[in-house]
């Protein structure tokens, strides 16, 4: 059990979010703009949270810093479960029987162990995230702004699967992949939208599902 301070928790969440949404590590100056402290300030932090074993750095190596594997985190400590109670007609009304069953967040977005074989370009995937969408580039793929869409951790896509990229200027998106004869089309599901088209890309990883709450 390792007691971290408030402020200490905050950064080593901090640290596994932008991993998880990024693939790898920020560096030491990214962490001090995204908490919005000094250089020197996140370094003090950091050196005490990994004197605690809360987070781990290999010497010598850049973006090396992760969060201790062994280390659970309040909001990792959630019921992914829902009462899966039947089931509702959305086309002609069909007869409502109650079952006792339970929809597993988690479960439902798992792929399978030979998914990545199965799915051809699959690129290393397995790992599994969430991202809150803003904005309403897809909305025509029924992905709106608010929305989160659960991406599996890929580094390839095939023509027209729905990808997080990350481009040269470091920005990431999210848009229909297709690769053509000398560039990629990033392709919006949006008439308001022109398509963004570059030499290459990073793929992030592909949807493979969306969330959407209606609370206000």
């Amino acid at each position: 059990m390792i007691n971290l301070t408030p402020k200490q928790l905050h950064i080593v969440t901090r640290i596994r979010d932008l991993r998880t949404a990024r693939g790898y590590s920020p560096t030491m100056q990214e962490l001090a703009d995204e908490l919005r402290v000094s250089k020197v300030t996140v370094f003090e932090h950091v050196e005490a949270l990994i004197k605690k074993g809360a987070l781990l750095r290999q010497p010598n190596k850049a973006r090396s810093l992760e969060v201790n594997p062994d280390l659970a985190l309040p909001d990792e400590e959630r019921n992914t479960k829902l009462p899966l109670v039947g089931t509702i007609a959305a086309g002609s009304p069909i007869e409502a029987v109650e079952s006792r069953e339970s929809l597993d967040l988690e479960a439902l977005f798992a792929p399978p162990s030979k998914h990545a074989k199965a799915g051809g370009a699959s690129g290393g995937g397995g790992d599994i995230f969430a991202l809150r969408v803003r904005g309403d580039s897809m909305i025509d793929e029924q992905i709106r702004d608010g929305d989160f869409v659960v991406i599996e951790r890929r580094d390839s896509a095939r023509n027209g699967q729905t990808v997080v990229a990350l481009l040269d200027s470091g920005e990431a998106t999210l848009k229909k992949f297709y690769r053509e004869q000398d560039h990629i089309r990033l392709q919006p599901a949006n008439d308001k939208y022109e398509p963004i088209l570059v030499p290459d890309c990073k793929i992030q990883g592909i949807v493979i599902g969306v969330i959407r709450s209606y609370n206000n």
